[in-house]
């Protein structure tokens, strides 16, 4: 029977499976949790939520149909309290199974070669909980380490500033700083993209200048929204080396013609994209457009919890809708794979997995990254497999364990 306390969307004993697994690059770890362990630790720390079940949670929490960016972000409102910094959701003897399967990508899964989990942090949730931000990003560390190694994945976190908080971006980036050896490979801008001008809040941009200086790896959440100008502030200013989404980078074909020679990795969510109203239905997918010109960019599910998906979900829609063929998911996991924020060394090891599971001969090009790490152009690690393999792998929000917005 399901450990409730257990934060993995599977069951315990779940084995992953010894086929060519799907990547993920693009997923929120608060955004991937069980209906039962919000329940769970909310009765454990007298937290009130909006339902008694996991079914009403599920309903409330969930979207079946397209809401604002804004609403959707909402949505963490309702049961980030219960589990929050909650030294028992992070510190107990379940880490392992509990954040390391639920990072290696594993809600409703079977199988998953890697991940970058975000994580998010959050002072002002740290009053209601026991842990210091630092204290929930060592912790995720150690539950990724085991996770690794339990279950044979690549996983490493990324951790979010928020665009509406730029006063806390700087203690994101010490903390990215401080864990880098211990599965922390990036820093992430997430949030509300309407907000105007928040790319270029100060606190942001010492941030990043500071992850430019130390080696830091960076993504950005920016054009799923907003516009194209801030895709440009996004690589322009903050150095990114991929984008979250990025969607609206069309609006403004000099700055998309830039960026795909530039190689810029673009972590497509389809199904989180329709749910937002990031894309409409009846206009092209940004994603069509990404194919037929080749583009570097990825398959990934945001936060399945909220959207009620799993990888499959991105998959079937793209196969589906709009043309995609087992091919195509193999150069884009490819892709992914070499845009990851791996070590060198471990990319050439996972490419040549992926190579081998999809008959391919490895290239003398396998694993290299760019060299320089602002160089606008490293893709992320996001390799999917065929439908039938569909799963999502965990992105880690911030160092508060917040809600990691797109």
């Amino acid at each position: 029977m399901p450990d409730p306390s257990c934060i993995c969307n599977l069951h315990c004993s779940l084995q992953l499976a010894p086929d060519p697994y799907p990547l993920k690059l693009h997923v929120h770890l608060d955004g991937a949790i069980k209906p039962e362990t919000i329940l769970y630790y909310g009765r454990k720390r007298g937290i009130a939520l909006p339902a008694n079940t996991p079914e009403e949670l599920q309903d409330v929490i969930g979207m079946d149909k397209p809401l604002s960016l804004p609403a959707f972000l909402a949505k963490f409102d309702y049961y980030m309290p219960a589990i929050a910094s909650a030294p028992v959701a992070y510190g107990s003897s379940q880490v392992r199974c509990r954040i390391g399967a639920a990072a290696a990508g594993l809600r409703h899964s079977h199988s998953s070669l890697g991940s970058e989990p975000r994580l998010q942090p959050a002072p002002q949730l740290m009053a209601v909980g026991d842990l210091t931000p630092d204290e929930v990003v060592d912790l995720v560390g150690q539950g990724l380490q085991e996770g690794e190694r339990d279950f044979g994945v690549k996983v490493r976190s990324i951790l979010c500033c928020m665009r509406h908080q730029p006063t806390w971006s700087p203690e994101v980036v010490e903390l990215c700083k401080k864990y880098r050896q211990q599965t922390v490979v990036a820093i992430d801008l997430a949030g509300d993209e309407t907000i105007e001008g928040s790319s270029l809040f100060p606190g942001h941009v010492q941030a990043y200048e500071e992850a430019v200086k130390s080696g830091v790896h960076r993504t950005v959440h920016a054009g799923e929204v907003g516009s194209a100008e801030v895709v440009k502030e996004a690589v322009d200013t903050l150095k990114t080396e991929r984008l979250g989404h990025g969607y609206h980078t069309l609006e403004d074909e000099a700055l998309y013609t830039r960026l795909r020679q530039a190689n810029m990795h673009f972590e497509v969510c389809p199904w989180s994209s329709y749910l937002t109203g990031a894309w409409k239905p009846g206009t092209e997918h940004a994603v069509i457009r990404f194919k037929n010109d080749q583009a570097n960019y990825s398959l990934n599910t945001d936060d399945p919890l909220i959207f009620k998906s799993t990888l499959d979900t991105d998959y079937q829609m793209t196969k589906r809708d709009m043309g995609f063929t087992e091919e195509e998911f193999k150069r884009l996991n490819i892709n992914a794979a070499k845009s990851s924020f791996l070590p060198d060394d471990e990319k050439t090891e996972l490419l040549d997995l992926l190579y081998k599971a999809y008959g391919m001969p490895p290239t003398s090009s396998a694993g290299m990254l760019l060299s320089e790490p602002w160089a606008v152009g490293i893709s992320s690690k996001m390799p999917a497999l065929p439908p039938s393999h569909g799963q999502c792998q965990g992105c880690v929000p911030t160092p508060w364990l917040v809600a990691a917005s797109h």
